[in-house]
């Protein structure tokens, strides 16, 4: 059998070389394309969460603290226990076993979770929370903490109030507004009493310019859900300088 003639032969590698470059070709479009499609869900996941903190803060933005979540009546009766521990300060390595969940008083770090500055923040999540040997910290200088347990950090809504309530707060020219939104996990303690996912807590001087360590309590109200009117109730009844250091204000 005669062979191919040479120019046949060029003709059919020539196919295959073209052939070869149109599958590396569409190889590298499909290469570019998935690459694009990664990237585009790696900037989507971050920004997906600001757009959505931005939807959620405005959406209570308009609104007066007491329309926020619901009425003061989900909350129960607010309870008090004698406090200690005012000035005592443990290393910032060393974590503190609190007796209660959550703490309102107790030894601390001797630095502040959070500052009344230009950028300073009332809201956090699991992922950004300060240690609560440092929010004690802050409960000494008359902050009060609004805790919400998994169960309200698992519900979009029930979240966005909690944020909502706490930028009511976001105005540092005012002392009365020290006030901070924090997570309480599994891991810090046990939980709430029952039905309860919400907590209130103020470390309290037994009064505006009371000096006698005697008569320092802690403070809780335990809520079933988010309730801006409860926590106007609770921050006017238990303000920040009702508090055992409230003039070094943090």
């Amino acid at each position: 059998m005669a062979k191919p003639a040479k120019s046949d032969r060029q003709a059919k590698i020539d196919a295959i070389r073209k052939q070869q470059k149109g599958a590396d070709k569409r190889r590298g479009y499909a290469i570019v394309a998935v690459c694009g499609v990664i990237a585009a869900a790696i900037i989507a996941v971050p920004l997906y969460g600001i757009i959505s903190d931005e939807v959620a803060s405005s959406q209570y933005s308009s609104l007066a603290i007491d329309e926020i979540g619901a009425p003061a009546d989900v909350c129960g009766e607010v309870t008090t226990e004698p406090a200690a521990d005012s000035g005592t300060h443990v290393p910032q390595e060393q974590q503190v076993t609190y007796d209660t969940s959550p703490p309102a008083f107790g030894p601390h770090w001797n630095i502040a979770g959070v500052a009344p500055v230009s950028g300073a923040r009332e809201f956090y999540t699991a992922d950004d929370r300060p240690e609560i040997e440092a929010l004690v910290h802050n409960q000494e200088h008359g902050y009060t903490v609004l805790w919400y347990d998994e169960t309200i950090a698992d519900d979009d809504e029930a979240l966005g109030e909690v944020r909502g309530i706490a930028e009511k707060f976001s105005d540092e020219s005012n002392r009365r507004n020290a006030f901070i939104a924090a997570p309480w996990t599994s891991e810090d303690g046990d939980a709430f009493p029952d039905g309860q996912h919400v907590a209130m807590t103020h470390w309290s001087a037994g009064g505006a310019g009371e000096t006698d360590t005697a008569n320092q309590v802690g403070v809780w109200q335990y809520c079933s859900e988010p309730s801006g009117a409860a926590v106007e109730e609770f921050v006017t009844e238990y303000p920040q300088q009702d508090s055992p250091e409230p003039n070094a204000f943090l």
